[in-house]
């Protein structure tokens, strides 16, 4: 058997920016694109999506109108060699709602929840990227054996595009400026 048969063959090639835009909603749902290739995850649990969809729309509550969260929403990081990331949570400027693609200056934070098989590009790969791209504001969630997840805050430090540590947070978690809010992740 071929990889061709297992996979087309658009998912072998290195693509550009203008070739992804032409594709449909289809052959973009649940991939990202990284230095312009393909990259397919696993199926995200019912526990991973309801954790993501508990935090996205607490923000979004808590933002006011001038910011939006959402689940399953691109981030066009960079164009040459294209990356895409479509982080489990995203929170944007409201007024960029029409903006496509999604870039770092409209976003002010990104999450992802961590799964199996997961780990390794959500806590050191997506970290470096998204901080290289100048996103303010990454959040790490853990789903810890207790069942309550454990949030890793990170804060960009724009001189060096890195980030520093912020505060870990579990059970109830206490979102500081922009945001005002309180989740009991001790529901998920």
């Amino acid at each position: 058997m071929t990889a061709e048969m297992v996979a087309p063959a658009w998912m072998h090639e290195q693509i550009t920016a203008e070739e992804y835009e032409s594709w449909s909603e289809e052959q973009c749902a649940g991939i990202e694109i990284v230095d312009g290739m393909v990259v397919v995850g696993p199926s995200a649990s019912k526990r991973h999506n309801r954790l993501a969809r508990i935090l996205a729309n607490a923000l979004d509550a808590a933002a006011g109108p001038e910011w939006n969260a959402d689940t399953d929403f691109n981030v066009r990081l960079q164009d040459v060699p294209l990356t895409n990331r479509r982080p489990d949570v995203i929170v944007y400027r409201a007024d960029t709602i029409d903006i496509t693609p999604t870039r770092p200056e409209h976003v002010l934070l990104v999450a992802e929840v961590v799964s199996p098989g997961s780990e390794t590009t959500d806590r050191i790969v997506k970290v470096d990227q998204y901080a290289k791209a100048g996103i303010g504001f990454y959040w790490r969630i853990e789903q810890a054996a207790t069942g309550v997840p454990l949030v890793y805050t990170y804060v960009l430090d724009p001189a060096t595009k890195t980030y520093r540590d912020g505060d870990v947070f579990s059970g109830v978690l206490k979102v500081v400026a922009p945001f005002l809010v309180e989740i009991d992740f001790g529901q998920v």
